[in-house]
């Protein structure tokens, strides 16, 4: 459902920006909280829709309670019809730009008039970096043997038994690379340089895998393969060569890209644009009533389950804060453990 952003003269208690597992589960837990959260979910654009990645994903099997999998944007749309049962009101359009500097905090939406907010939880994501090379984005998103996770998607039947291929160079084309050699007859990592820069403890990990090969000085420039994948085309960096190479999958593991721009800055990061959360086990940012949750502040896990464990983190947190603030200072305290009316189990 699509509702009226507030005017100025009534600031929301909380707002949501996002619309992933962690988005949907902080709406879910405010909502049950009588914290009557608007969600901006976003809106479909080129590389992201509503629902993050999972939308692009056909099979999860890794989620707890889905004994025989679900698909991803079956459960995507389960969470948000969850989130809207307990009241949540969910807007379809971006947040473009944010004023953090005073109380009420100011979100600018893509058409409709600003809205202020006490309390406000970013959970914006983060998108993979694709190779943008032919036949890649459609096979990826139809599920069809192209994807940028190996730990969400590595262990389903469609890649066992196959050659598969990793793209990348770093730790995290390393670790997905010997992951996959649980599944695959072979894995072939595929690297335009002629050396790693992943760290030493990893690239030796790869190199040891009698399963794991590498094709070095290459490139991918197309995904071949109609119903599913069938191949990549490859050319060499220093010869031009241009060869094919059957596989039965393709991981992309050149790294992930946080949706932050639209902050400007007024969040502290890390160097790769992660939204920080100094304090261990929390969800504040430094902005004391603003708080982070999901892919956005995940550079490493990068799962649906982690993600939804931190939205309810950043929702206990954000409820905890409503409870024992009024517009105080907006350098962030250490927060406070009182006792949240929706964190006790069974409740």
């Amino acid at each position: 459902m699509t509702n009226p952003a507030p005017t100025p003269a009534d600031p929301e208690s909380l707002v949501i920006i996002g619309s992933g597992p962690a988005a949907w589960t902080a709406a879910i837990y405010a909502a049950r909280a009588q914290l009557n959260p608007l969600v901006y979910e976003g809106e479909p654009g080129r590389e992201m829709i509503p629902g993050g990645q999972l939308m692009y994903t056909t099979d999860i099997e890794n989620f707890p309670g889905f004994p025989e999998g679900i698909d991803g944007q079956e459960i995507m749309a389960r969470m948000r019809t969850q989130a809207e049962r307990f009241g949540t009101r969910i807007i379809t359009e971006n947040i473009t730009k944010v004023d953090l500097s005073s109380r009420p905090f100011t979100l600018t939406p893509s058409y409709g008039p600003p809205a202020k907010a006490r309390t406000v939880i970013v959970a914006t994501g983060a998108r993979a970096i694709w190779l943008n090379v032919p036949n890649e984005q459609r096979l990826a998103q139809a599920g069809l043997g192209v994807s940028a996770c190996a730990v969400c998607d590595g262990a389903l039947p469609i890649f066992r038994q196959k050659v598969l291929a990793v793209v990348g160079g770093g730790d995290s084309a390393m670790e997905e690379a010997t992951y996959l050699t649980k599944f695959a007859s072979e894995v072939v990592i595929i690297h335009r340089r002629d050396s790693f820069r992943a760290s030493k403890v990893m690239v030796d990990r790869a190199l040891s895998n009698p399963k794991i090969r590498v094709e070095w000085n290459t490139e991918v420039t197309e995904v071949l393969g109609i119903d599913e994948i069938t191949g990549v085309r490859l050319r060499n960096i220093e010869t031009g060569a241009v060869s094919d190479l059957a596989v039965g999958g393709l991981f992309i593991a050149i790294g992930h890209t946080p949706n932050t721009a639209f902050l400007d800055g007024q969040l502290e990061t890390s160097p790769k644009g992660y939204i920080m959360t100094p304090t261990p086990w929390r969800t504040e940012t430094n902005v004391a009533g603003v708080f982070a949750a999901g892919d956005v502040i995940d550079d490493y896990y990068r799962q649906a389950v982690t993600s939804a464990g931190t939205g309810c983190m950043a929702a206990l947190d954000a409820e905890r804060w409503l409870a024992h603030h009024d517009d105080g200072p907006l350098q962030s305290p250490v927060l406070e453990t009182a006792e949240s009316s929706i964190g006790r189990a069974g409740e």
